[in-house]
């Protein structure tokens, strides 16, 4: 009996694997980062005009990766839902 209950967590972990392994690769995840961190971009520009130094330009693509990777949380909710990927057994 606890033989088959490891083999469906082991299962179940597999599953959410194969998923994380899906979204890491995902055409959703990339574009999302690359919007994402142009959105943070064009702020920024908009915002500094003419006056940018060097130490503040090179935080831009920090920041914008940063802010990219919090928000992909939502993104990859969404991507699940929509893709049908979601397993009601993941997590």
């Amino acid at each position: 009996m606890n033989v088959e209950r490891e083999i469906q967590q082991i299962k179940v972990r597999n599953q959410r694997v194969e998923l994380d392994k899906r979204w890491e690769t995902s055409w959703t995840r990339r574009i999302a980062i690359l919007l994402l961190t142009f959105v943070v971009v064009l702020i920024f520009n908009f915002l500094v005009s003419q006056q940018v130094n060097i130490v503040l330009s090179s935080l831009v693509p920090v920041i914008g990766f940063s802010l990219s990777t919090l928000s992909l949380g939502l993104v990859r909710k969404v991507w699940e839902n929509k893709s049908g990927r979601k397993d009601e057994n993941v997590g």
